[in-house]
Formats: structure tokens, C-alpha cells, sequence
């Protein structure tokens, strides 16, 4: 069992995570003689940390969790989970939602929730193409692709490059299941032990709330990673996937990532899931 009280710690550049994370990083709260190494990585990456074994702390997808549960709980701190805020699929022409089957289409990872969102609501699309989520819309673009799975702030920005919804994949879950889009949460290693994983829960939910009570502190960590964008369309996209789930998630997140689950399960896109899969 891991005694170190220095952590590794990964989470993606995205303006959410640099937005959560910036008090930790940046020493504007107490860690409480925690001491982390820090990587930043596109989600993806995050992804095969976890599946891999290779991080303390990680955020990844929660299609990526089911794949790593055997290593690692989920916390109650971190999540990006709301409504309101699911991938879209885009592509150049109209194309109608019974044709989606028939595409040839760009994701932003195997183990992305989005691709698992795309599995659940149209399980015969199987001509799927790995790409850096950032890409996705110049793939579409240059006819690489019929369709693209779009995520993060992609969504604030396919149209102004003259491409189309084929559908809201956040609009589909939250209709069929009327619960929250789980996509994307913060893992410990099952390895550290029990005290540590709740002390740095507390200490994750600390740094929440002081980017919530001081929202532009954070301002030129997050910027330092998201460079190519606007201030605007950074708090959109902070505003999109950080909210209360993310200080807590609660019975309702809860249920809604279980709800997720059981999907994947009813799908066979996985064969089991663990009881204990939270940090209580």
C-alpha cells in the first residue's frame, strides 16, 4: 500500500480542469502536507494513465472507469456532470439520425463518454476514428470523416466554420434517462490508503470552492493552457461543466453515473461493475 504522502496527479488542460485544480497547483489553499506531481494531459492520454495503472490521481472519462475500476475509486469532488452539456454530432451536409449507423466518424477517443454516449444511442455505428478531440472539426472539414463526436469547447465554435448538428447526444441521454450526462470524473488509486483518499477529497472540494468564491484567480493559470481561446468562450466553457455536481457529487450524480453503468452493462460494452466504485 502507497505511503508517500507525495501524490502524482494528472488532469486535462481544458479551462474546467485548470479552473478546479488552480488553487491545488498554485498553493492558494492548505494541501495539509500533501505534495503532488503534476501532469497535464488531452483527456485520451488521461484515459490510458488510469486503464494503465500509472497515476495516483486522475481525471478520466467514466466510460474510461469501467476499464479501470479493479485500480481506482471515484471521488465525490471533480466530476463534470450536468445537462445541458453532452457531445454533439456535426458534419458538413444535413445528414438525418437514421443514416448515423452508415457513417464513417471522427472520435475524441475509444474511451471518451462520448463515444460511449455513441455507442448507447446508435450501437450499430462501428466505423469509429480515434482523433485528438481538437481535431475532430478539421477532419469533418477536409472530408477525412463523414461526422464528428465534438466535446469541450468545440461546441461553442462548429458553426461558425459552417458545420451542422446531426444530434445532441446530451439532449438523447437526459430524454431517455431524464438524469445528469455523466462524462468525465477524478480517480484515486485504490492503493492509497483510506485516510489519504478522503483527506485529498476534502482538500479537491477546498480548491473547488475557492474557484468558485474567487472565479478570475484562476484567470492566467487557465489561460496559459488554453491560449488559442477567447476569455469568453473560456468561462462558457467553465460555466458548461463546472457546477455543484462538481463540488459534490450527491445521490443524484451517483445515480446518474450507476445509470450510465447499467446502459454499458444492458449494451454488453462492458461484462460487470464494482459495488464499491465511490470513496465513502
Amino acid at each position: 500500500m502507497k505511503q508517500s504522502n507525495k501524490l502524482s496527479l494528472a488532469f486535462s488542460t481544458c479551462p474546467n480542469d485548470t479552473f478546479i485544480f488552480d488553487a491545488i497547483v498554485n498553493h492558494k489553499i492548505d494541501t495539509e502536507n500533501l505534495k503532488f506531481d503534476i501532469q497535464l494531459a488531452d483527456v485520451e492520454e488521461l484515459n490510458k494513465l488510469a486503464i494503465s495503472n500509472k497515476i495516483d490521481i486522475t481525471k478520466l472519462s467514466y466510460h474510461a472507469y469501467l476499464y479501470a475500476q479493479n485500480n481506482y475509486k471515484l471521488l465525490n469532488s471533480g466530476s463534470a456532470l450536468g445537462y445541458g452539456n453532452g457531445p454533439l454530432l456535426i458534419s458538413k451536409r444535413k445528414i438525418y439520425p437514421n443514416e448515423i449507423s452508415q457513417l464513417s466518424i471522427a472520435i475524441p477517443g475509444i474511451n471518451t463518454t462520448a463515444n460511449l454516449l455513441l455507442s448507447i444511442a446508435y450501437p450499430n455505428a462501428k466505423n469509429k476514428k480515434p482523433y485528438l478531440f481538437s481535431d475532430i472539426e478539421t477532419a469533418v472539414l477536409d472530408s477525412e470523416v463523414d461526422a464528428g463526436l465534438i466535446i469541450h469547447e468545440n461546441r461553442f465554435t462548429y458553426q461558425n466554420k459552417g458545420l451542422k448538428k446531426i444530434i445532441d447526444l446530451g439532449e438523447f441521454w437526459e430524454t431517455e434517462t431524464k438524469q445528469a450526462i455523466p462524462l468525465g470524473g477524478i480517480v484515486i488509486n485504490r492503493a492509497i490508503p483510506h485516510e489519504i483518499q478522503v483527506k485529498f477529497n476534502k482538500i479537491l472540494r477546498k480548491s473547488i470552492e475557492y474557484a468558485f468564491a474567487n472565479p478570475k484567480s484562476s484567470y492566467k493559470y487557465i489561460k496559459q493552457y488554453a491560449q488559442e481561446m477567447n476569455e469568453e468562450v473560456m468561462y462558457k466553457h467553465i460555466n458548461l461543466y463546472v457546477n455543484n455536481f462538481t463540488i459534490d457529487l450527491g445521490e443524484k450524480g451517483k445515480n446518474a453515473i450507476k445509470t450510465l453503468y447499467n446502459k454499458a452493462l444492458e449494451q454488453k460494452v462492458i461484462s460487470f461493475i464494482n459495488d464499491d466504485i465511490f470513496v465513502e
